[in-house]
Order: C-alpha cells, then sequence, then structure tokens
C-alpha cells in the first residue's frame, strides 16, 4: 500500500474550506442526479473541485486522490471480489433456495413473516443488496402465493433483512469502506453490527410489516418472476452444508474478536494464528475456496463449470469496485486539503457527538444522491479525524452510524427503489409507504440503539 501523500496545502479559512465541501458534495449530487453520470466520474472531478476552491495545486490533488483510490480498491475491492464470487457461487447451485425451502418447510402461516426475515438476513451475509434481491424476491412471491398470505407481510420482512445486512455488517462494501476509512477494527464492527441488526431487523422487518400493509392496502402478487420459472437442478447442495459455508467467515472474523479481547497479546501464537484467519481476506478466500466443493461440486458442477461461474460474477461488480475507489480518492482528498480538522474543531464547539454527526451527514448525502456507499464513503472521509482518538468500540460503533444514516429513506434516485416498486408491481406512492419508510424505520432504529451503546460500552 502507497504512504500517504502530505496534506494539500490550503490558502483559504474554514469558511473556504466548507464552501468547497458544499460545492465539491453538491457538483457529485448534481452530476449524479441531474445528469445521469456515473458516481466513478462524478465522485472524481468533485475531488477536482473540492481541491481546486480550497486552494490546493492540482499535482498534490493527483497524488492525494490516487492514493486514496489505491488503498481503498487494496482493501476493499479483494473482498468485493471474493463475496461475489461466493453470492454466484450460492446462487447458481440453488443453495439460496434450499435456504429458502428447508425453513419454509417448518414454518407455519403466522410465522411466515419471522422466517422470511431470517432468510433474508442469512443470504445477506455474502450477498451485495441487489443479487439479494434478485434471488429472494422470486422466493417472496411464491411463498405469499402458496401461503395466502399479503405480500407485504412477507416482503417487507425479506427487504428488511437484506437492508439491515447491506448497511450495517461487513463485509458488505459499505461498512468495509467505512472500517477502511475510520481505522475501525472489523471484528469488533462485525460483532456490534450483529447486536445492533437484529432489534433492527425484528422492528423494521416483522413488526413494521403489520403497519405497511394496512398503508399499502391489498396487491395483485406478480407473476412474471418466480422460482417456478427456472429449470429444476438434479443434485443441489445440503441444507447444512450451505449453511456452513455462508456462516464461515462470519465465525472466522468473530473468532478474531474474541481471541483479542480473551487472548489479548499480539505475541502470542494464539494470538498470531486467529488474526490471519479472521482477517476478512483469508475469510472470504477460505469460504470461497469452500463454496466451490460444498456449493459448485454439490451441484454437479464439473471443473470449467465452476471455473465459469466464478469469473461470471466479477464483470458485474467491477463499477461497485470503481465508485468505492474514486470515493476514496474523494475521501483523502477530503482529509488532506483539512476538512476533517475543521469538523473535529467544529464538533468539539459545538459539542456535537461523532456518532450523531456521522449519521446526520450520511442521512443528508444519501437523500441527496440515493446512494447508500457514496453517503458511507463521504460521510467516513469527512468524520474520520473523530476516530483517531477514540476506542476501537466507539470507532465500530462510529461506522455504524454511519452506516444506519446511509439507508435513510431511499426514494425515487435510488436504484433500489425502482427494483423493488417493479417487483413487488406496486405505485411510486405505495413504494414510498412501504420500502421507503420501511429504510427510514432501519435508519432511525439503529441509531436510537447506537447512542445509548455507546455509553454503556
Amino acid at each position: 500500500m502507497a504512504a500517504a501523500p502530505p496534506a494539500l496545502p490550503h490558502t483559504g479559512s474554514n469558511t473556504q474550506l466548507l464552501i468547497a465541501v458544499l460545492l465539491a458534495i453538491g457538483a457529485i449530487v448534481l452530476l449524479i442526479t441531474r445528469l445521469k453520470l456515473h458516481p466513478f466520474l462524478a465522485l472524481t472531478l468533485g475531488s477536482g473541485l473540492l481541491a481546486a476552491v480550497a486552494g490546493a495545486p492540482f499535482d498534490k490533488l493527483l497524488a492525494s486522490f490516487s492514493t486514496g483510490f489505491g488503498s481503498t480498491v487494496a482493501s476493499v475491492g479483494l473482498l468485493i471480489g471474493l463475496g461475489a464470487m461466493l453470492g454466484k457461487l450460492l446462487a447458481d447451485s440453488g443453495g439460496a433456495n434450499i435456504i429458502a425451502d428447508t425453513v419454509l418447510s417448518r414454518t407455519g402461516a403466522k410465522a411466515l413473516p419471522w422466517a422470511m426475515a431470517l432468510i433474508a438476513a442469512v443470504l445477506g451475509l455474502p450477498l451485495f443488496f441487489e443479487v439479494g434481491v434478485v434471488l429472494l424476491i422470486p422466493i417472496v412471491l411464491l411463498v405469499a402465493r402458496r401461503g395466502d398470505v399479503p405480500l407485504m407481510r412477507v416482503g417487507i420482512p425479506a427487504l428488511a433483512g437484506l437492508s439491515v445486512l447491506h448497511g450495517l455488517v461487513p463485509p458488505h462494501p459499505g461498512p468495509l469502506v467505512a472500517i477502511d476509512a475510520l481505522k475501525a477494527d472489523l471484528g469488533v464492527t462485525l460483532a456490534l453490527g450483529l447486536l445492533i441488526a437484529v432489534p433492527t431487523l425484528i422492528i423494521a422487518g416483522p413488526l413494521f410489516a403489520r403497519v405497511a400493509e394496512r398503508w399499502v392496502g391489498p396487491l395483485e402478487i406478480p407473476t412474471a418472476v418466480t422460482p417456478e420459472d427456472t429449470v429444476e437442478q438434479e443434485r443441489t447442495p445440503s441444507f447444512g452444508a450451505v449453511m456452513a459455508t455462508i456462516l464461515l467467515p462470519v465465525v472466522l472474523m468473530l473468532g478474531k474478536a474474541l481471541a483479542d479481547v480473551v487472548i489479548d497479546d499480539p505475541k502470542a501464537t494464539g494470538q498470531r494464528v486467529f488474526d490471519f484467519i479472521g482477517s476478512p481476506l483469508i475469510a472470504l478466500l477460505a469460504a470461497t475456496l469452500l463454496a466451490m466443493l460444498t456449493l459448485g461440486r454439490a451441484a454437479g458442477f464439473d471443473k470449467g463449470r465452476i471455473s465459469d461461474t466464478v469469473g461470471k460474477a466479477l464483470g458485474p461488480i467491477a463499477g461497485i469496485v470503481f465508485i468505492v475507489g474514486a470515493g476514496g480518492g474523494f475521501k483523502q482528498t477530503l482529509i488532506d486539503v483539512g476538512v476533517g480538522d475543521m469538523v473535529s474543531h467544529w464538533s468539539a464547539e459545538w459539542h456535537i457527538s461523532a456518532l450523531l454527526l456521522g449519521w446526520l451527514i450520511a442521512v443528508l448525502i444519501r437523500l441527496a444522491t440515493g446512494s447508500a456507499t457514496v453517503a458511507t464513503i463521504t460521510a467516513a472521509g469527512i468524520v474520520s479525524p473523530l476516530a483517531a482518538t477514540m476506542s476501537s468500540t466507539h470507532s465500530a460503533l462510529l461506522v455504524l452510524a454511519i452506516g444506519a444514516g446511509s439507508l435513510f429513506f431511499s426514494h425515487v434516485n435510488d436504484a433500489g427503489f425502482w427494483l423493488v416498486k417493479e417487483y413487488f408491481g406496486m405505485s411510486v406512492g405505495q413504494t414510498l409507504k412501504s420500502w421507503s419508510v420501511m429504510e427510514t424505520v432501519i435508519s432511525v432504529v439503529a441509531i436510537a440503539l447506537i447512542l445509548p451503546l455507546s455509553l454503556v460500552i
């Protein structure tokens, strides 16, 4: 990893820096929402505008942006790639359907919303949100039809399960980027993320589903996309094998976090072993290699088919990697022009909680751009200096606060909004009453749990 460049010199005051930040973020928002420019290009141009208005020389800007881009892709890009491979193997082998079928076969009608939330949470661990939606929604439609239950009653818990995991729990891109930017401990963040995710999912999923059901009214269940449209596979992996594969990286990363607490000696052999196997790269690599056997071979795939499946997983995530990398460049530019120091100064003067500040910044950028990832990256870059003096638990909670803010009120500028609308066959108004409010409930409940937790631990 390249060394960090020297801080970019700026000639202006804090007022000039504030104007530079507002103009840069405003330009990014305008480029993404109005001109429909790709977020990678928008973030790159926004970084240039930020440095120019702040009075930084362009040769220093180039070094700063390149360093941020490279370090972010090096730390997060590999994990995104491995997560995509694992998700593709899970989808193509029929592992996702195995989980759904097994849980639903043992669930009564009243427990269906809770079962769908559980299925979505388990599937949401290794999958990107969009991939999870594509995999899960057909199952939701089939369950609603077979179980003769309102679509919202099972749909909202499924969407909440995916969204909560996407915003709060690594190895999803948003939390990983924030962990990297804030130098937080991944194991601690994972443990606290799961702790916050469970009650958040219960409230925003099965409980809110009953409210959404009344607000939206009866929906006709779309018939265009169901698992019945797909060809049945002769062989599928077992439920136990699928669960073991999905949970392996989580167990390894939590094991590392536990070893850090119990052993607490960096030179001890046991801790060094856990530090190695519990690192996100090794944990996800181990799960991906295991998936080739427990999912790919178990489904009857030959070596060529497994290689083809893994290879096809990388194409769709290239855009995500570049967006995340450009976000890292923008974050580094924010830090190097002195924005972080400015925010630290104002935070101390105004006595604003760093957790609340991170949440609010992420909320504003989410509302403006519609992108949870852009909101997370930008907010993490702005508040990163505040994490320098924090304990590992509080820096992890700051990651979660930013992740919670990045989920706030998805609306018409978010691709996920339209994905949900079309899959469920809802109007824009119905989607706002259900999906958009659900995202807001997740965001508000999560920060409401994070703030008091920060006073206890």
